[in-house]
């Protein structure tokens, strides 16, 4: 017990009070995500079209105002942006009581999404400033470790909801997740504030803080510019997205495939998703192991994606095995996508926090969610075509598709990297006190 808690909780305080607080938020947002069909089924009345309906719209919405809101994130700051966006969540959660038709859940749904965006903006960009830079991947890991075993304990108590039939209870739901939030937003009061570090001397032009390499200090710094004009760092961010399509895979395409295209009892789904929860919460932090720059972090998108192309390989051949050796299969491809998912992770978040004005880090978090969002929106119903109408070469050019992005991430995140070098003069990086 007390290794598997050691894989979880950091010995910093923290990192830990951090990580308590990722469970709490998770936990929330799990009992409602699980228990949410049912809910807006049985109790606002609505189809699973009208359903999937605000869905779009809502995700619409957050495309289009995902950099202005990083950009109030900025002006607000970004503990209070976190702290406000807690607030207005828990608030917008227990309003679903009062979504009673199409139009009222399509109101809550569009609103619930843009505070998510804006405290997500918050929330990532003061992680980033809170910690030194050799110790923020490794801490955002933690975190990450901690909303898995949030999400489970939500759908767990969501679940136990649901068996009991009592629209009573169905209704306790969003009520739930509201009060959780709530405390959450109490806990985010209690981490550190944030202040401006003292300036570069008298008659020193301010430079980009982490900048290296030969010749780096020779150009003077110009003008700050805002994050959409950093293409590279908007590029580096769809092919990260791409490379994050992990969750496709994982979540629609393998149990498409095994229920359609394989003799795997339907039974084995929940052995999967299991399986995926525990090297979730057990492997992330040391899926981060020396991830703290711009090369270290290329290095975990390559290691993500060569486990996402052996995923690809293996499920592949699944259609034509039979019995324990397909269960095998399918359930060792499920693995590989996991380790997908824990390097991309590592590998996404020391890009951020690398190529990141430190300045802008709400409005580069905004930028960061708009190319995520261009590089997965397409993949679920281009990988599920291609994987299950045809077969075997549909998963190779799904694995093509992984390939170019891990290769096309490097010149990208390099052109954003020069980019800083060229424009940024962080001459106030916020420390914590």
């Amino acid at each position: 017990m007390r290794n598997l808690l050691n894989r979880i909780l950091s010995d910093d305080p923290l990192i830990r009070s951090m990580s308590y607080q990722s469970v709490l938020s998770a936990f929330g947002e799990g009992a409602f995500l699980t228990g949410s069909a049912v809910f807006f089924t049985q109790i606002v009345g609505l189809s699973a079209g009208q359903v999937g309906l605000g869905l779009t719209l809502a995700g619409v919405a957050t495309f289009l105002l995902a950099v202005p809101l990083g950009r109030l994130a900025d002006l607000v700051g970004t503990r209070r942006t976190w702290i406000l966006g807690s607030l207005l969540e828990s608030v917008l959660f227990a309003t679903w009581l009062l979504a009673g038709n199409f139009a009222g859940y399509v109101a809550v749904t569009i609103a619930l999404e843009l505070a998510q965006t804006w405290t997500l903006a918050g929330r990532n960009a003061y992680r980033f400033e809170v910690f030194p830079r050799d110790a923020r991947v490794r801490s955002l890991a933690y975190m990450r470790a901690s909303r898995n075993v949030g999400y489970t304990l939500g759908a767990l108590a969501s679940g136990l909801a649901l068996a009991a039939d009592s629209d009573t209870l169905v209704k306790a739901i969003p009520l739930l997740t509201a009060g959780v939030l709530l405390i959450n937003t109490a806990w985010v009061t209690r981490l550190p504030h944030l202040e401006p570090t003292a300036p570069v001397g008298p008659g020193e032009p301010p430079g980009y803080a982490d900048r290296t390499g030969p010749g780096a200090e020779k150009e003077p710094p110009a003008r700050r510019t805002g994050a959409l004009h950093n293409r590279g760092f908007l590029l580096a961010s769809f092919f990260d997205g791409v490379l994050g399509t992990h969750g496709v895979l994982l979540n629609t395409v393998i149990p498409l495939w095994l229920v359609e295209e394989t003799d795997a009892p339907r039974v084995l789904l929940a052995w999967l998703f299991g399986t995926n929860t525990v090297m979730a919460v057990l492997l992330q932090v040391a899926a981060t192991r020396g991830v703290a720059d711009v090369s270290s972090s290329l290095r975990a998108e390559r290691r993500g994606a060569a486990c996402f192309v052996l995923s690809c390989a293996i499920v592949a051949i699944t259609h034509d095995t039979a019995g324990w050796l397909t269960i095998a299969l399918v359930w060792l491809g499920h693995v590989t996508v996991t380790g997908t998912e824990l390097f991309q992770s590592a590998g996404q978040w020391g890009l951020q926090a690398e190529l990141s004005d430190p300045a802008r880090r709400g409005e580069y978090q905004g930028v960061a969610q708009l190319g995520y969002t261009l590089g997965t929106v397409w993949a679920p119903a281009a990988y599920t075509f291609l994987a299950v109408h045809w077969g075997t070469p549909g998963w190779a050019v799904i694995a093509g598709i992984v390939v170019i992005a891990a290769v096309a991430v490097h010149p990208a995140a390099r052109s954003a990297e020069r980019y800083l070098v060229r424009h940024i003069s962080p001459d106030a990086v916020p420390t914590a006190r």
